[in-house]
């Protein structure tokens, strides 16, 4: 045997070791050779259960599992005899390999294989026996019939496993031995029919067992599932079916079988949507009464209900385009055709794959298929669709080969001609483009069957590669439908121009007002009335965009469309000129002597009518009110031809109107907005403008020190400009800080409304704790009759006891769930676990930690008192802990005596308390009982419960001896009451007491319940420390803070788990970490860190109560934890639910379940009177996990689909990430997995790729069992990768609503509780529409991990909750942007899902899920007494990244048409409030950094013309200390710093913390220097916002959502900064150093940096803060090693495949990307020529030119130029060109140094060139360089032409390395000193500081674990 044979072998016996075992060393299920089949062969279904049958059999009979291996084997060769699909041969070699092991395992000598089979029946009958297979049937039903509310749930949990383990290896036997022989005994052939018949729970389902009943899953038994399924079956309406059509015997015929057969739809697809409407039709029912009868008949209601949800949209199409439904009307139409119409279109949708993102296009064959039906349906003969008839489909009828494969390929073709998202998107037919195509009835010429010669049908061909034309190509292809989406950033006029029409006109307006100083007199109504042609130039302007926008779209657009566009264009046009024409002639006639007042009267006349006419159709169509007399007006041809040109119809986007109500608070919300923001133009920024605006244009005589081109006979136009230009900037962006601050006031207010924050404390928790199990009733729990009726004192108690023993199930179990997270410890535990409150107290007994301590104190109240018995009980009650731990302690010690004594004791103990009831009531306790003694009849009492609490009976004699020393205490020390009104008992009683007989006879407690009130007792005697401070963990009180707080929140009433609407949730996941394996917890960075010493330092507390739950020692070290598998996995999990990892979200998703399965058992509980008083056994929740009825009740109600995409690959691959996820199933039975698998197949001798989409569940042995899996036409990826995923994925969810998650995402089980409630808003009225999408509040928690993150997490946790509550109400424009938000299922996957997936444009693919819902008549709300998880970025590379693509995403949403239309169809308020929470926000954020730049460049020209020397010399005008300027600057300084981004952060924190806490988080922020991080973060945005919109680019970019522990290199920072902030930072610092070289400031340096602080923040800020937030960011030593790494990087020249992490070279290539197209390269040459201005100022500046102005001193300085690069090109030479000439170069080096030095030197001496000259010179050159090296860059293919690009290329470099100095060295300076990066380390993680973290010590490596 060869080496590599003999490797295979051992690995293969390995595998089988595992495979038996079912773990690795870590617990995680393991595949051997069973597990990992390749997909490629068909049939490996069976195969794979073989295999496992053979390994389970391994140890039993060697021999039987090689018979298994090779019948395995020989079905593999079979299918693929030549082993060409993927894996199969490995697999081949591998399966031999081990039937040679199970070979060597036997004796030696011959195998006579003529005895298999009867080995094989001999060894069926052995393996019944051994397993006693009748008897485990018996049992199992036994179990079943008792363990309905009994202990015994996990018993019966095991007998059920134990039994299907067993039956599925009968199967496997049975099934291989039936396809080996024909020739089975008789006898053994019954035996093997009746396990057949057992087997039926075995057939793989989802949720519901439709093909086989299940003996293990009460979902079946439900009356609402079996009406449902009887709903289905086949009527007599349907044609008989074939004989030979198959249909499983355990269930009969239904109505999708008929339609299976006649459209040919795939079978697991059939399998998929029966349940799935199975499951609809049941949940509608279970909100109606429960069925009756053994075959229970749906409501009519709940039919109609179902099919009008599911087929609305398709009624909304066909209403749309005027065409009849194919019924006639909903009352001619049957229950049972009504679900065949509902089957039918679940079934197309099913099988639609990427075309569900078309849903017009769904209703369109739907429309064709129920015609074809219904023909069939008359005919009555069962026969295939003509539409589907396929020769190539295995019976003659295909429906994805004939209807959807059509479709898929012509869509795939545009999609791949995309380029990989780097073609223009006008360049190719999106999935929006094919689906508009269906809004006409043009897409009826495509007929049915489909006519492929359509030109719809018509696929693309490839692009033209020239890299200069712009990117369209000569390419053939069909055009665009309806919308183009053309990269240009005037998309932000063309979808909001009535905002800037708006702004514009009221800037107009009060600059005219204002130049008239404020007199409102003719002269100025005159100028006002120049509004009138501004805006209609500016519609004129609309529909020159309108023209121009459609391009692309000409051929393919509706004709009426296109109509209306140059319609519009014309009327604009004309009626601009005409208005123009006519306001400028009255102006012109006015100014005459003798003027004619006519035409200025014709013109007011007109501009009035015109403004009357458009204010009383805005009136019509954006009042909400006025909508239904529009609608009734649209049978007036004259109306409607008018809204018609006003607003394009589209079948999307009709009825954008909301209810008055609503219209008047935003409309009010928005007048508040735009009023302050006017005041503040018109006072601080037009009117102080107006003085120096006059005396500049006055000036007549300047003189420039250039030679000016421009601004003569202009009034100094560009000297206007620049001291208006920042104002201008200014006001277009102060309209969003004005919303800023009104939207964060509102939201406070409403806030405080909706109650939140009123507990955020402790001290509120404890003091509100005895109003929570009321508060919880009223909320959370099914509401109870005649509750809150009018009551005694005695009920009302009785009734607070009933709300307790309601309440402590949930409060228990959500204490102990923060116990399993390890938030708190055992101790904590018991305190916080609150009573059953099930026994006979008079009261309500609420937990320890409000108790603890009290008795103590009152005890020594009560002895120091001299106070009367009303002013003792007084003092006591003013706490009411305390009053109730006494009333407590005084019936506990009464019930426990009177339990546990015989007749005399009990005799004793009623004497007493009636002598105590007695004083009370005659308020003589103080005088009849010695109040002193009371600490000695305490530790008496403490003895005697100290003592019971024990098990042992030895103690019996020491229980006997407490209770009598506590009866000498209370009878001698206690007691001085007057006995003689009951001298004979007392006398009875000392007689015992003499004889001994006095409690010598105990009754030792055994019953639970007393057991637990001695032993509660017994704490509230001893206890002596506060519980104030418990929990101490600060998440765990943060999360019971908030469950407490919302249950005083209005929320709706919640109804029972049977008829609360059903959900699923559904997380995408890709690649990330699912679990963190101890190699990655153990791994090291360079510093010697450990990701789990991290950890266990950031969350101390945490890890020790994670080792006190597995048992160990506080001190144990995690290497002591290796000796346990069990110990290591805990490990795992716990450092995993601390990360952003999938088990986490799973573990976190699946809370939902239990909360229902707990919530389904206490109601089942429930019976009889509810205000009854509870049993014990009504509150004991034990076991409710193991009840069937509760599992399948809360499987009805929810399920989780966590759709890994490449999970079957992974698999293959072996990769970790696989193990991990099925340890995740293996963990939760209720988890699915939906992935995408790609097969192999072998097709006319050609491998050709298949994709199957797969939903797999764990079964019981440890492995994926497949449910479904259905076909795609190809590969689903054809967009953005995560919307595809969804897709595929979303036909496996189910229920009423649906639940998006991303994978960094938590749940809480006191949240879960709360899901019934949050549903039941779909049903609330929430506006004129029903909600469609819940918004759900977000928690951050990875807030504490550093400085950053915090900064993160606060910004995030003020948008999610203030923002979205005003954007929900009163703004009424909420889109989609948490992941938890919940959708109305059928409304999305009916109208193309919960997001979008074309491929660049969709790139932030959720919030279309918004923008659609919206358009679609849908309605968004937001709700806040429930909150979700949610992890964010914690690293500055991280954030940026991450906002980088958000804000990339917003640049492509600027082009989209879901905003466009959005921002035309919106009233004008609503579009004002869409506009700046969206792509509005990032055009601010843009402006406030153009602010900057324009305010520069303004003073750069006035300080080199010399403008503003002259300006303020002369005193005319003050340009510099001006109030307009003051206010820009400062307004955007301001907005720089995040102070306006702070105010709803601040006012949040102000709400939900205390105004304190509120104050200290703020200035502690500002002391972490976010104000930095705030500034930094805006050039991000600003970056690729900008970026995008111009050149495209923007890509989906993992952020690696891990802890942040390792510094990061130089150069790592500078690739991904350089271009974004280090650039843009150099060129504001050499702006700000022109202008204090040249600017002229009479007030000197003050006056600089008054002007320029915001400057040089911003650009400080940019150049340094990637370092001062960098771990070890000024180490000295990490300092010295990224210096040598970045001149490595720097000097690299790469080349083929190098990545730019290594090279430069690579690096810049990869930077220059993104500019491809013709304008791109057109808008960067413009945008460069900015960096002139510098050479061309600085030189007329120069000591050497004097006063000469000519243009000759220019070119001059242009010559000086070309001879440094000559120069440079010198140096610079390359070194392998010039290997033959060495010598020679390198004496034209030296000779062209000395010669520049000399020249240099000789100017010097001979003419006036100063020293300061040559420095000028630089601060000129440099600037024109890198303009110039811009340029060649946006030209690149052009200088590769020319052979410029390698030196275009050297020059970069230089570039780059000087860039690289600059930063570098401040960096390298400030290291030197030890504190500096001490400070910066406190500065960063100071948030882990305060919770113990020693990170310095972390960091300089002092690291314990140094030994792992």
């Amino acid at each position: 045997m060869s080496r590599a044979e003999d490797l295979w072998e051992r690995l293969v016996r390995a595998a089988l070791r595992r495979e038996r075992t079912g773990t690795d060393a870590y617990g995680r299920p393991v595949g051997g050779i069973a597990a990992f089949v390749p997909s490629s062969l068909a049939n490996n279904r069976d195969i794979d259960e073989i295999l496992r049958a053979a390994d389970e059999i391994q140890d039993e009979d060697p021999n039987v599992s090689r018979i298994l291996c090779e019948h395995a084997y020989s079905l593999a060769q079979n299918l693929d005899p030549n082993s060409e699909g993927r894996g199969v041969l490995q697999f081949k070699t591998g399966l031999m390999s081990v039937i040679k092991q199970k070979l060597a395992k036997r004796e030696v000598g011959m195998i006579d294989r003529s005895q298999d089979i009867a080995r094989l029946q001999e060894f069926y009958k052995l393996y019944r026996e051994q397993n006693d297979v009748d008897k485990l049937r018996e049992e199992e039903m036994k179990l079943r019939e008792s363990a309905a509310f009994s202990g015994i749930l996990g018993e019966l949990e095991r007998k059920t496993v134990k039994r299907k383990r067993v039956f599925a290896t009968l199967k496997v036997l049975g099934t291989v031995l039936q396809q080996l022989t024909q020739e089975i005994p008789e006898e053994l052939k019954r035996v093997m029919e009746s396990d057949a018949a057992m087997i039926e729970d075995l057939i793989a389902y989802n949720i519901i067992p439709l093909d086989g009943p299940s003996k293990t899953n009460a979902i079946g038994s439900f009356p609402e599932v079996q009406g449902a399924i009887l709903a289905l079956k086949y009527f007599s309406g349907l044609p008989k079916l074939p004989s030979d059509f198959s249909i499983p015997v355990t269930r009969q015929a239904d109505m999708l079988d008929f339609l299976h057969y006649i459209f040919g739809f795939q079978k697991d697809n059939v399998s998929n949507q029966r349940e799935h409407i199975v499951h609809l039709l049941a949940n509608e029912q279970s909100q109606l009464p429960i069925l009756e009868g053994t075959e229970p008949m749906l409501d009519e209601a709940v039919v109609h209900n179902v099919f009008v949800t599911s087929l609305d949209n398709y009624i909304k199409w066909c209403n749309y385009l005027c065409i009849q439904p194919v019924w006639s009307s909903f009352e001619t139409v049957s229950k049972e055709k009504k679900l065949l119409f509902v089957s039918l279109y679940f079934l197309i949708w099913g099988e639609a794959s990427n075309i569900r993102f078309l849903p017009e296009c769904l209703c369109y064959i739907f429309h064709h298929m129920a015609r074809e039906m219904d023909e069939i349906l008359r005919q009555q003969v069962p026969q295939p669709a003509n539409s589907c008839r396929s020769e190539n489909s295995e019976n003659g009828v295909s429906f994805i080969d004939n209807v959807i494969a059509p479709l898929y390929e012509v869509v795939a073709a545009e999609a791949a001609n995309n380029e990989n998202g780097r073609a223009p998107h006008s360049a190719w037919r999106n999935y929006d483009d094919f689906n508009e195509y269906f809004w006409s009835l043009h897409c009826f010429e495509l007929s049915w069957p489909w006519r492929r010669s359509s030109l719809f049908f018509q696929k693309p061909k490839p692009r033209s590669k020239n890299m200069l034309k712009s990117g369209t190509g000569t390419s053939q292809r069909q055009g665009k439908t309806s919308f183009v989406e053309h990269r240009t950033f005037l998309h932000l006029y063309h979808s909001f121009h009535r905002l800037w029409i708006f702004l514009v006109m009221m800037f107009q307006g009060l600059a005219i007002i204002a130049f008239n100083d404020g007199r409102f007199d003719a002269k100025t109504i005159r100028e006002v009335l120049s509004l009138g042609p501004t805006f209609l130039i500016m519609k004129f302007f609309e529909s020159v965009l309108d023209v121009f926008m459609m391009y692309g779209a000409y051929s393919t657009t509706r004709r009426l469309a296109i109509s209306r566009i140059f319609l519009r264009f014309l009327w604009f046009s004309t009626t601009s000129a005409v208005l123009s024409f006519l306001y400028v002639k009255a102006l012109q006639e006015e100014n005459k002597q003798n003027g004619n007042p006519v035409i200025f009267r014709l013109y007011v006349i007109v501009v009035g009518i015109y403004a009357g006419i458009q204010f009383f159709i805005s009136f019509l169509m954006r009042i909400p009110a006025c909508h239904q007399l529009t609608n009734q007006c649209d049978r007036w041809p004259l109306i409607r031809f008018v809204k018609w040109m006003r607003q394009e119809r589209y079948y999307v986007g009709r009825g954008m109107y909301e209810r008055s109500t609503d219209f008047i608070k935003y409309l009010l919300f928005w007048l508040l907005v735009l009023g302050g923001k006017f005041a503040f133009a018109y006072f601080l920024q037009i009117q102080p403008l107006v003085k120096p605006t006059r005396a500049i244009i006055r000036e007549s005589t300047i003189e420039y020190s250039w030679h000016d081109l421009v601004s003569q006979n202009n009034h100094n136009a560009l000297t206007v400009l620049s001291l208006w230009a920042p104002v201008v900037a200014i006001y277009l962006l102060d309209i969003y800080v004005f919303y800023t601050l009104v939207s964060a006031v509102v939201g406070f207010l409403l806030g405080a409304r909706d109650r939140l924050g009123e507990i955020r404390s402790l001290e509120a928790l404890h003091k509100l704790f005895e109003q929570f199990p009321g508060a919880f009733m009223d909320t959370l729990h099914i509401p109870l009759p005649n509750r809150n009726s009018n009551q005694t004192y005695n009920e009302v108690v009785e009734k607070n006891k009933v709300d307790a023993a309601r309440f402590s199930p949930f409060w228990n179990e959500i204490i102990k769930n923060l116990r399993e997270e390890d938030y708190i410890t055992d101790m904590e535990m018991d305190l916080l676990l609150m009573p059953r409150n099930s026994g006979t107290l008079p009261l309500v007994q609420w937990p320890l930690f409000l108790l603890a301590s009290k008795i103590i104190l009152a005890k020594d109240i009560a002895v120091e008192s001299r106070d009367s018995q009303d002013e003792l009980w007084e003092r006591i009650s003013r706490d009411d802990s305390m009053k109730y731990a006494v009333q407590e302690c005084y019936h506990t010690i009464r019930l426990i005596l009177t339990e546990i004594l015989d007749d005399e004791g009990r005799m004793w103990v009623e004497r007493i308390y009636e002598d105590i009831d007695e004083s009370i009531r005659k308020r003589s306790i103080q005088v009849n009982f010695q109040l002193n003694k009371l600490p000695i009849v305490i530790s008496r009492l403490t003895a005697v419960t100290g003592v019971l609490r024990g098990e042992a009976s030895e103690l019996e004699k020491g229980a006997v001896k407490a209770v009598q020393d506590l009866y000498d205490v209370v009878r001698h020390d206690f007691l001085s009451v007057n006995m003689r009104d009951t001298y004979d008992t007392w006398n009875l009683l000392s007689k015992a007491r003499t004889e001994g007989r006095l409690f010598s006879k105990l009754k030792w407690p055994k019953d639970a319940e007393l057991r637990a009130q001695i032993k509660r007792l017994h704490a509230l005697l001893t206890i002596k420390d506060s519980a104030s401070n418990i929990p101490r963990n600060l998440e765990a009180r943060r999360r019971l803070e908030f469950f407490t707080n919302s249950l005083f929140m209005e929320m709706p009433v919640a109804k029972p788990v049977r008829e609360m609407l059903s959900f699923s949730v559904f997380t995408p996941y890709y690649s990330e970490i699912v679990l963190y394996s101890m190699d990655e917890l153990l791994k090291k960075n360079e510093d010697g860190i450990s990701l789990l010493f991290y950890l266990q330092k950031i969350y101390p507390d945490e890890w020790k109560n994670f080792l006190s739950r597995i048992g160990r020692d506080e001190s144990t070290h995690e290497s002591e934890l290796a000796s346990s598998d069990s110990d290591i996995l805990e490990l795992r999990f716990w450092a995993s639910y601390r990360g952003q990892t999938l088990a986490r979200t799973v573990r976190g998703m699946m809370y939902y379940r239990k909360a229902l399965m707990l919530q389904t058992y206490l109601e089942t509980m429930t019976s009889g009177d509810l205000e009854s008083g509870i049993s014990n056994n009504a509150i004991d929740t034990r076991g409710f996990e193991l009840s069937p009825k509760t599992r399948a009740q809360a499987d009805l109600k929810f399920t989780y689909v966590v759709t890994c995409q490449i999970y079957g690959r992974q698999k293959e691959e072996r990769k970790p990430q696989a193990a991990d996820i099925a340890l995740l199933m293996q963990r939760n039975e209720a988890l699915r997995v939906a992935f995408i698998d790609e097969v192999e197949t072998i097709k006319d001798g050609k491998v050709q790729r298949e994709f199957f989409s797969k939903l797999v569940k764990a079964d019981i042995n440890g492995k994926d069992k497949e449910i479904y899996s259905i076909k795609l036409p190809g590969n689903p990826e054809l967009g953005e990768g995560k919307p595809e995923n969804q897709n595929h994925a979303i036909v496996f969810t189910r229920g009423n609503a649906i639940q998006t998650i991303d994978m960094d995402q938590d749940n809480y089980f006191e949240e879960a509780l709360k899901v019934r409630n949050l549903l039941e808003e779909f049903h609330r009225d929430h506006g004129i529409r029903s909600p469609t999408i819940l918004g759900v509040r977000e928690h951050v928690f990875t807030g504490s991990v550093s400085s950053l993150a915090s900064f993160m997490s606060n910004q995030e946790a003020s948008f999610v909750t203030l923002g979205q509550r005003v954007l929900a109400n009163p703004l009424k424009v909420r889109m989609h942007y948490g992941h938890p938000d919940v959708f109305d299922r059928v409304f999305h996957i009916t109208r193309g899902g919960i997001s979008k997936a074309s491929r660049v444009i969709n790139i932030s693919e959720d919030i279309y899920a918004g923008f659609n819902s919206t358009l679609r008549q849908g309605n968004v709300t937001h709700h806040e007494y429930i909150q979700v998880g949610k992890g964010r970025d914690v690293g500055l590379n991280q954030i940026a990244i991450f906002e980088g693509k958000v804000a990339g995403g917003n640049g492509e949403q600027v082009l989209s048409r879901d905003v466009y239309r959005l921002g035309q169809l919106f009233d004008f308020f609503r579009m004002m409030s869409f506009y700046f929470t969206t792509v509005g926000y990032y055009v601010c954020t843009m402006l406030t950094v153009l602010t900057v730049y324009i305010f520069l460049y303004g003073k750069a020209y006035l300080a080199l013309s010399g403008v503003g020397e002259t300006i303020q010399e002369r005193g005319r005008a003050d340009i510099s200390k001006n109030t307009a300027l003051t206010a820009a600057l400062s307004t955007q300084f301001l907005y720089q710093i995040g102070i306006f981004t702070a105010v709803p952060m601040v006012l949040c924190f102000i709400l939900e913390q205390g105004f304190l806490r509120a104050v200290v988080s703020f200035v502690t922020m500002q002391l972490q220097l976010c104000s930095v991080f705030f500034t930094f973060s805006l050039g991000t945005r600003t970056h690729y916002f900008g970026r995008t919109i111009l050149h495209g680019g923007a890509r989906y970019q993992p952020t690696g959502r891990g802890f942040v522990v390792r510094h990061i290199k130089f150069s790592e920072n500078y690739r991904l900064y350089s271009r974004s902030h280090f650039v843009k930072g150099l060129e504001v610092v050499l702006l700000l150093v022109v202008y204090v070289a040249y600017g002229y400031n009479e007030d000197g340096a003050l006056s600089y940096i008054l002007l320029t602080v915001s400057s040089w923040f911003m650009a400080i800020s940019w150049l340094f803060a990637p370092y001062l937030f960098n771990p070890s960011g000024f180490e000295w030593q990490k300092i010295v090693e990224d210096f040598r790494d970045w001149t490595n990087w720097l000097l690299y020249r790469g080349g083929i495949g190098v990545k730019g992490e290594e090279s430069w070279e690579a690096w810049w290539d990869e930077e220059l990307a993104h500019i491809r197209t013709f304008s791109g390269r057109v808008a960067e040459t413009i945008l460069s020529l900015r960096f002139f201005i510098f050479q061309y100022g600085v030189v007329y500046k120069l000591d050497v030119q004097g006063s000469n102005t000519s243009l000759t001193v220019y070119g001059l300085s242009w010559i000086v130029l070309v001879v440094l690069i000559i120069l440079f090109k010198v140096f610079t030479f390359s070194q392998k060109i010039s290997v033959n000439f060495q010598l020679l170069l390198r004496f034209i080096q030296g000779l062209s140094f000395l010669m520049a030095l000399t020249g240099v030197a000789v100017a010097v001496i001979f003419t006036d060139l100063s020293v300061t000259d040559i420095f000028a010179s630089i601060l000129a050159f440099v600037p024109t360089g890198w303009g110039i090296l811009c340029i060649a860059e946006a030209w690149k293919p052009l200088m590769k032409k020319l052979g410029l690009w390698k030196s275009i290329r050297s020059l970069a470099r230089l570039y780059d390395a000087g860039m690289g100095m600059l930063i570098f060295i401040p960096i390298a300076l400030f290291s030197w000193f030890p504190f500096v990066s001490t400070f910066q380390t406190r500065l960063m993680f100071n948030q882990a500081f305060s919770r113990g973290l020693e990170i310095s010590l972390i960091l300089a490596g002092n690291n314990p674990n140094s030994g792992i």
